[in-house]
């Protein structure tokens, strides 16, 4: 299996490090899940959603990953994914090929909720399975008020539990070329090696948003985000966020239409 593997915390965060580890064959798991091409952010890019680049270029740069060859784009996370599988996948591996699945992460926090709708580690798989290849987001929890968080999450055994999950997920096939999972990890502090793995819905309750007032040493009035990110009005039962808060490794299968079919007829009817 042919994997490209990206993210939005840039390519030299300890997520994808993690993972990229993981993918490629370790202790834990001695079998390489297929080769692995990484196309990532030169920076961090949270937080960037599906934005693209038009209005200037995407510069590259050839760089490494656990000693195996990446490119670097000066992009966004979707840049990233319509560039490789545009133009770099085919530079390397020969006109017309393209990957058999993209891999997005891992990230550094939990993309649960209407986070996905923020999430460039989200965008970039969403931004595969839309051109054809089926792809698969890994986001991490982390929990800021746990101590074995503080200050260094342990991404490489998050990583293990992620290469286990994927593992399960792929073994019966690969999914459908226009599918995205988007796979959420238990903070370290909470998560076992046996824990468990639900498929569910993602919470779609507004987040609380919260900023912090402050003013500029010349006097002028700025505004800090300072939400925790995972701060809810409500969270149903049953759905990622809850369930990720409770240890379970959640697996969501996402969809890039946004149409609303239930109110095709109500507005159709407006318009006759």
């Amino acid at each position: 299996m042919n994997i490209l593997l990206t993210n939005d915390d840039g390519l030299h965060a300890p997520g994808i490090e993690s993972l990229h580890a993981q993918l490629i064959g370790s202790d834990h798991h001695p079998d390489p899940l297929g080769e692995v091409y990484t196309v990532a952010p030169l920076t961090v890019q949270s937080a960037t959603s599906h934005g693209i680049t038009f209005h200037s270029p995407l510069m590259t740069k050839d760089s490494s990953i656990n000693n195996h060859p990446a490119v670097a784009v000066d992009g966004r996370p979707a840049d990233c994914t319509k560039l490789a599988l545009t133009n770099l996948w085919a530079e390397k591996y020969g006109q017309g090929s393209r990957p058999d699945l993209v891999i997005s992460g891992m990230n550094a926090g939990a993309n649960c909720g209407i986070n996905v709708l923020y999430s460039g580690t989200v965008a970039a798989a969403i931004e595969a399975a839309f051109l054809g290849v089926p792809a698969i987001a890994v986001s991490l929890h982390l929990d800021k008020e746990l101590q074995s968080d503080r200050p260094n999450p342990d991404f490489d055994f998050a990583a293990q539990i992620a290469r286990r999950v994927i593992d399960q997920l792929l073994a019966g096939g690969l999914p459908n070329p226009h599918e995205v999972l988007s796979i959420n990890i238990p903070a370290t502090g909470r998560l076992t090696e046996d824990a468990p793995i639900k498929v569910c819905p993602m919470n779609t309750h507004a987040m609380i948003d919260r900023f912090d007032e402050r003013l500029s040493p010349s006097g002028e009035r700025y505004f800090w985000a300072s939400g925790s990110g995972l701060d809810f009005h409500g969270a149903d039962a049953g759905t990622d966020v809850p369930e990720l808060l409770e240890g379970v490794i959640t697996v969501t299968p996402l969809s890039y239409d946004l149409t609303d079919r239930a109110r095709m007829g109500f507005w159709s009817d407006r318009v006759e």
